[in-house]
């Protein structure tokens, strides 16, 4: 090719392009979507309402902004306990919350939250990720059409707030106390009433008298409900809720309609925001309960010998009474159980022996 004619030629083009003729491919903007997701927290709450907030922008960046999730706090769009409904009926497309408070629709949900005399918040993420599970916690919900992710674990609760102290298990006998879970179950055979409330309706319950004692999470969540307020006894441990996760629920119907590579982000989120808040809520616990005790005047006292064999032999009863529902409850049971055989030892070589001799 002559020079005239490259030159005719690379004018024709250049021509050709600004028409349209030659131009090159577009590159179509990745779609967004829009997602709802509802929460069972109150707006900005310290700990879960600031963990699902940071988990929707947490999404948002990883994704590129091709997920665009609006949080809606506790009431907002849908009450605090109507969450799961919500994801279920296409209501929202997400929600953060905790499976506990789906007993009623699920018993053997509540483990995936917490079992009492269970698991800790480590030995309950093996057992999600390799002893079985996530398989059965997705087996648990499929029919309800949604896919539960851990999103969040605020770690071991203490037992509770108290106007009195606990002296004996006699102390247990007519207290109405907020236990919602397999923890009201356990408390009923020891006595108490137990009461199921969302974390917004907590402190006006205890403030009116409406129940006597309360448990909630740990000092960091419960200081921040202002329960130290009203009640100035704070028992430990909490036999009924050693580890605390929190979920994730999302819609299967937007779930399998997710490239893999935003599958995949979500989940991402949904592990890095499970160890933040553990990490978070360490650290703040140790905090609030040196306020508690110096600032605040709070007495923290070990549950009594009694009530932590009786509530034991409650908790076996129950579990032995979840397995018997149905059979995605008793394999759920067993394979926790399991995980907790499994685990046992090494748990007791390498941590309740550390922190023993730690102190020793």
């Amino acid at each position: 090719m002559t020079k005239a004619t490259r030159r005719d030629f690379l004018a024709a083009a250049a021509t050709m392009t600004g028409s349209g003729f030659l131009s090159a491919p577009a590159i179509a903007a990745a779609p967004v979507r829009e997602v709802r997701m509802v929460t069972s927290w109150p707006k900005n709450m310290p700990g879960p309402g600031v963990s699902a907030a940071r988990l929707a922008a947490e999404i948002g960046r990883l994704t590129g902004g091709r997920l665009r999730i609006r949080v809606y706090a506790a009431g907002e769009l849908v009450p605090p306990l109507a969450v799961f409904d919500a994801v279920q009926n296409g209501t929202a497309e997400m929600a953060h919350t905790a499976s506990l408070f789906w007993s009623g629709k699920m018993p053997a949900a509540a483990l995936f939250t917490a079992a009492p005399y269970g698991l800790s918040p480590v030995e309950h993420q093996a057992w999600l990720e390799n002893g079985g599970g996530q398989a059965l916690w997705e087996e648990l919900y499929a029919p309800f059409g949604i896919h539960p992710l851990l999103a969040g674990n605020t770690g071991p609760s203490m037992g509770g707030w108290f106007r009195k102290q606990i002296r004996s298990l006699r102390d247990f006998r007519g207290l109405k106390m907020r236990m919602p879970g397999l923890g009201g179950r356990i408390i009923r055979r020891m006595g108490a009433t137990p009461v199921t409330l969302p974390p917004g309706e907590i402190l006006p319950a205890l403030q009116a008298g409406t129940i006597d004692a309360t448990e909630f999470l740990g000092p960091f969540g419960d200081m921040a409900l202002g329960l130290h307020k009203v009640a100035k006894t704070y028992h430990y441990p909490a036999f009924h809720e050693p580890n605390g996760a929190g979920e994730l629920l999302v819609s299967k119907k937007l779930w399998e309609g997710l490239e893999p590579d935003l599958r995949l982000a979500v989940e991402v989120a949904c592990r890095s925001e499970a160890a933040r808040t553990l990490a978070e809520h360490s650290w703040r616990n140790g905090t609030a309960l040196e306020a508690l005790r110096t600032k605040h005047g709070v007495h923290v006292w070990p549950y009594p010998k009694d009530v932590l064999v009786t509530a034991r032999k409650a908790a076996n009863e129950v579990m032995a009474e979840l397995a018997a529902h149905d059979a995605i409850s008793r394999r759920i049971v067993e394979s926790m159980l399991a995980a907790r055989r499994h685990l046992s030892d090494w748990s007791d070589m390498s941590t309740r022996a550390f922190l023993q001799a730690r102190i020793s």
